[in-house]
């Protein structure tokens, strides 16, 4: 165990991971000699992966800054992944330093790492959840500690949800987390898609045989997940024109295979 009681002894270095693969696309140390290999055979069929991981971290960065810049001073991040810096809280308290975060994941990989970088920061907490188990997130101690669902909340699914597939019924579960929220919460998502690159399917196989199954999804399908909010400009769509810091030229848009989008639940 670690000193904040996360289960070292789960962790399996034996096979590659999800988040220590998005580590390596984004030049982090965090990562093995199986996780390299995994995401070397991700880029072989689609090399514009490691400018998707980064593009993901950009909206992700410049979503959590508008959301703060408007008011938002609670947010739920589940599935953070291994923290890079900046993550969430980062970003959101370089604009201020009342904002509360809490950190969900499922993974004792990502728990490790949490206790070292993000346990002790202000207004900052991480626990062990499961997306595919929204009430227990919503029912854990570190939730009631951090977030009053009395006051608007930011639910953060950034890169998430194509790891839950169609018949664990991610729709349900946006659904019931969407339910807790109070009116004027926003819900902030990106997530991988087949709709402009058929190599997207030969990375969800690589992806399926050596760590986990990827669902990429159509638009409309993604759309669906925000029943219930209103799409703020410029709605759904790739994320390098999701409010970019600076004008892009098409093609950088057109090659990264994820759409994203904020909510606000009406």
């Amino acid at each position: 165990m670690t000193d904040q009681g996360f289960p070292v002894e789960e962790i399996d270095t034996s096979k590659p991971h999800t988040a220590r693969m998005y580590d390596y696309y984004l030049g982090g140390w965090d990562n093995y000699e199986v996780d390299r290999e995994a995401a070397e055979q991700v880029l072989a069929v689609y090399p514009a992966m490691i400018d998707a991981a980064r593009a993901n971290r950009d909206f992700m960065q410049r979503a959590v800054r508008f959301l703060v810049e408007s008011g938002v001073r609670q947010i739920i991040d589940i599935g953070t992944g291994i923290p890079t810096s900046p993550n969430t809280h980062e970003v959101a308290h370089a604009v201020s330093k009342d904002v509360r975060v809490a950190y969900v994941d499922n993974d004792p990989i990502v728990a490790t790492h949490a206790g070292a970088r993000l346990l002790g920061t202000g207004n900052t907490g991480f626990f062990l959840g499961d997306l595919r188990d929204p009430v227990g997130i919503l029912g854990h101690p570190t939730i009631g500690e951090l977030i009053d669902f009395d006051q608007p909340v930011a639910l953060m699914l950034v890169a998430v949800l194509h790891f839950i597939n169609d018949d664990e019924d991610p729709a349900g579960i946006v659904a019931t987390l969407r339910d807790a929220l109070p009116a004027g919460s926003h819900l902030v998502i990106s997530h991988g898609t087949n709709d402009f690159n058929p190599g997207v399917d030969e990375v969800a196989d690589v992806y399926t045989k050596s760590t986990a199954l990827v669902s990429p999804r159509a638009r409309d399908q993604i759309t669906g997940f925000f029943d219930g909010f209103e799409l703020l400009d410029p709605g759904l769509v790739q994320i390098p024109t999701w409010r970019p810091d600076q004008p892009l030229a098409p093609e950088e848009a057109q090659r990264i295979d994820l759409y994203g989008a904020v909510g606000r639940k009406v």
